[in-house]
């Protein structure tokens, strides 16, 4: 009969044939199967904990470590340490290992990209096994931990947190077991204890916040697995104050407290979303220890209350370029008092952490391929180059694109227009609206499809301008105060009680829009002599719902063959995930500021001779579109047919 015995891990159902006196823990490793293990199977940390099936008659006794470190719950429940649980009998054992025991790569998954990285947060919980403090051993509490992490963990703990020291004698102290004391200690990039808690916890949580010159979005995220446990987003409540970052920038100077005020609004709407999330998931903020931001320069500065004059104005000189931490209790945000706020990195002037946690999830800089990459939003950022040079720099794109400041735009909301498609024969639209409510205006995908439509189909020209030649249409009018428009929704089929249209003035707002961008990525271009960019990618929320064929038609991006446009969904969003969660990919982040180099524009007669050029459907020289020409071309064949069969008929 054979004396080896076979272990079933699950949920991964991989099977191992081992021989007696094995732990599970070693047997896991060599079926590949990784547990969490902090404490080097010591028997401390209690991390590696996994559930026992059938065949739990087949392992050895509770070992002392288990009864010290396992509650009388769990070990009711089936729970073993897998360092201490040796297989002693044939047969076979399974063993269900659960989340927050499973060392696996994560993966983050954004549109047409797949993203791996390891669950190695900067915040970490380790289990303390202390001896009780005597006459004998009269060591001093801080110095007591230290020495049980050092020695368990080799952990070189320099510091405690103010806070948490003022009640360390009493938190240690509240769990005592047979002259033990049992405790966990919570603590910040390996050198400085943020909490004791007293038994054994393994709770600990993070927010990946994007911040953004129009919308918020804060994520929660358990360090642990790395899953997000709830979403909140809102409106930047400082938009009351301006839609745009320069009419914000205005204000903090017209107004003595207007920075102040502009400071205590996003904080306070942070922790609207912060009381969202905590609510949703069902937790206490206290097991929040640390949020990682993002957003551009000017968010950066008004969160944090510096200064924004000097990046306003030219030589658009940033505060502060390398990563700021600061304690959450200093800022009023509402996580853990001991815990931490942390901006990635601003590249410089008007490019912040958010362009670099794009370029974070792109990973576009350190790769072969000609790349540019645009980041749609009121501040619009853009890299282009590959792994021998790349250049970012921002362009002040305005909130035009994203719907906000046109006659009838609007948010994307249910009964928005997101997609309109105009007859090239009959020039009315059809259109579809979030949730197939009635339309009530165009958010910014619809925006771009309807200027892109008007542009192809001969409504509007080159220019932007209404064509003679479509004047006597029926949805082509001149409104009451004396503007051309084009009608997209009549009353009748409207949720409002009036036409929905887009004037003359909303074309040339996105026009301004698009042009900024646009010039910004020219000038890149020329800087290193690219032509023509082998990809790109578009990233930001906005961008990942755009069509592809609409905005090249407008000239929103190079002239280029569609599936070689990739959309990133909000990379910014999924950066700030990946540095909460990933150190190393923090540090890398730490470093993309010094790899890729920061290229101002603004102010420069390059930008100003580019955005002139861009303000043109799709660009002034229209041959750098073939691909949008010749569709254009074939439009305007059909009129011409159409126009000269209507004279036949005459």
């Amino acid at each position: 009969m054979s004396e080896e015995s076979q272990v079933t891990f699950y949920p991964w159902k991989k099977q191992i044939d081992v021989d007696p006196d094995t732990t599970l823990l070693n047997a896991a490793e060599d079926a590949g199967v990784s547990i969490e293990g902090l404490c080097a199977g010591n028997g401390q940390c209690g991390t590696c904990k996994a559930i026992i099936g059938e065949g739990d008659a087949n392992l050895s006794d509770f070992a002392k470590a288990e009864e010290q470190t396992l509650s009388s719950e769990q070990r009711e429940n089936g729970y073993r340490l897998t360092c201490r649980a040796t297989v002693e009998e044939p047969g076979d054992v399974d063993v269900t290992v659960p989340p927050d025991s499973q060392k696996t790569a994560g993966i983050v998954l954004t549109e047409g990209h797949e993203l791996e990285y390891e669950i190695d947060p900067v915040v970490k919980k380790y289990h303390v096994n202390l001896p009780t403090p005597s006459l004998s051993d009269n060591v001093a509490d801080f110095e007591r931990i230290g020495e049980a992490l050092e020695e368990t963990y080799e952990l070189d703990l320099e510091s405690v947190d103010y806070e948490i020291q003022r009640e360390l004698p009493n938190r240690m102290r509240e769990q005592e077991v047979e002259d033990r004391l049992k405790a966990t200690a919570t603590v910040y990039d390996d050198e400085e204890l943020i909490d004791v808690e007293p038994g054994l916890s393994e709770t600990a949580y993070g927010l990946a916040i994007d911040l953004g010159t129009t919308t918020v979005a804060v994520y929660l995220v358990n360090l642990k697995n790395g899953n997000t446990e709830a979403i909140s987003s809102q409106l930047n409540p400082q938009t009351k104050q301006g839609g745009d970052i320069m009419t914000r920038m205005r204000y903090t100077r017209r107004n003595d407290d207007g920075r102040e005020e502009l400071k205590k609004e996003i904080r306070t709407g942070i922790n609207e979303n912060i009381k969202e999330v905590v609510n949703e998931a069902g937790i206490d903020h206290e097991n929040i220890y640390e949020t990682v931001f993002v957003g551009n320069t000017a968010m950066h500065h008004l969160f944090l209350g510096i200064d924004p004059a000097y990046v306003a104005g030219s030589p658009y000189v940033a505060a502060r370029e390398a990563p700021m931490k600061v304690k959450a209790r200093e800022l009023d945000i509402d996580i853990n008092d001991s815990g931490y706020v942390y901006w990635l990195p601003v590249s410089g002037g008007w490019v912040g952490p958010d362009k670099v946690s794009v370029l974070l999830v792109a990973g576009h800089y350190k790769e072969p391929e000609t790349t540019v990459c645009i980041d749609i939003g009121t501040n619009g950022e853009i890299s282009v180059g590959n792994e021998d040079e790349m250049l970012v720099t921002s362009a002040p794109a305005g909130p035009a694109l994203e719907g906000a400041e046109l006659r009838y735009g609007v948010r994307a909301q249910a009964g928005a227009i997101e997609e309109l498609w105009v007859d090239p024969e009959t020039l009315d639209p059809t259109y579809e609206t979030i949730d197939d409510e009635p339309a009530n205006g165009l958010c910014g995908s619809g925006v771009i499809d309807a200027l892109a439509q008007l542009f192809e189909v001969g409504i509007v020209d080159q220019r932007g301008k209404f064509r003679d030649e479509v004047m006597d249409h029926p949805r082509v009018r001149t409104n009451d105060d004396g503007e051309l428009e084009y009608v997209v929704a009549y009353a009748e089929e409207a949720a409002l009680a009036e036409d929905i249209v887009m004037t003359q003035n909303d074309i040339r707002s996105v026009q301004m829009a698009k042009a900024a961008i646009q010039a910004g990525t020219r000038v890149l271009m020329g800087e290193l002599d690219i032509k023509d960019p082998d990809r790109v990618l578009m990233a930001g929320a906005f961008g990942n719902y755009i069509d592809k064929i609409s905005a090249m038609t407008i000239g929103m991006y190079p002239d280029i063959d569609e599936n070689d446009v990739v959309s990133l969904g909000n990379a910014a969003g999924v950066g700030a995930k990946l540095a909460l969660l990933d150190s190393e990919r923090r540090a890398e982040a730490e470093r993309i500021v010094d790899e890729v180099e920061y290229f101002e524009i603004a102010g420069t007669d390059v930008f100003q001779e580019n955005f002139m050029e861009s303000m043109y459907l799709p660009h002034e020289d229209f041959d750098l579109y073939p691909h949008v020409k010749e569709r254009v071309k074939a439009s305007r064949e059909l009129e011409a047919a159409r126009l000269e069969e209507a004279n036949s008929d005459d």
